[in-house]
């Protein structure tokens, strides 16, 4: 793994949409960040703490635009951030919601 980049070590299905070979790990930390909280592995997780330090990553994980329920309640408990100080949890919070029946 000689001079690759964060998202070359990364699994490619985490970003299927996007070209890797042309993206930059920092301008893109947050959606790199977000993806492999949400759906990558311990080690996958490991990977991007150590690259980007756990200071970062609490900065950029509470402005995520969406986290599923598990994953925003793993992460407010592994940062210790009240969940409250997420923007997906914000948001959720703001939208109306349909009778349930």
């Amino acid at each position: 793994m000689i001079n690759q980049t964060l998202l070359q070590q990364l699994p490619s299905h985490l970003f299927w949409d996007i070209d890797i070979s042309n993206a930059d790990d920092y301008l893109m930390k947050r959606l790199i960040i977000e993806r492999s909280f949400s759906m990558g592995d311990f080690d996958e997780i490991r990977k991007v703490i150590n690259y980007y330090g756990i200071e970062v990553i609490k900065q950029e994980i509470a402005l995520a635009g969406y986290l599923d329920k598990k994953t925003l309640n793993w992460l407010s408990i592994f940062l210790k951030i009240p969940k409250k100080n997420f923007k997906c949890y914000s948001r959720i919070q703001s939208q109306q919601t349909h009778w349930n029946y």
